[in-house]
């Protein structure tokens, strides 16, 4: 999967902005929201495919820290990586323009 070591950024933003997004800390969701947003623009993706592959990125997380499923290995082979990797194969790499780029791109 991906590297998940976060490195610090800073953002200097609009009063107006920075006061919603203090409001949305307070949920302790700032951060994850500030991170989503920009990954979506990065990726220069649609809005569907940004929430498509979110989930997915999610769905990996959880199999990867769920301990029922880590342990588990059926014909040699742990389950929470097959898993895994068959996930992280349904994420949409889209190309700058917008349009997607076939899964063997």
């Amino acid at each position: 999967m991906e590297n998940k070591r976060l490195i610090p950024y800073s953002v200097h933003l609009p009063e107006e902005i920075y006061k919603k997004l203090k409001a949305a800390a307070g949920e302790r969701k700032a951060s994850a929201l500030v991170r989503d947003s920009i990954t979506m623009i990065v990726e220069g993706g649609t809005a569907f495919n940004s929430g498509y592959n979110k989930g997915l990125r999610d769905s990996v997380k959880i199999v990867e820290s769920e301990p029922a499923i880590t342990g588990l290995v059926i014909g040699g082979r742990k389950v929470s990586a097959a898993l895994t990797e068959k996930m992280t194969k349904l994420i949409v790499k889209e190309k700058s323009n917008g349009t997607k780029k076939s899964r063997g791109d």
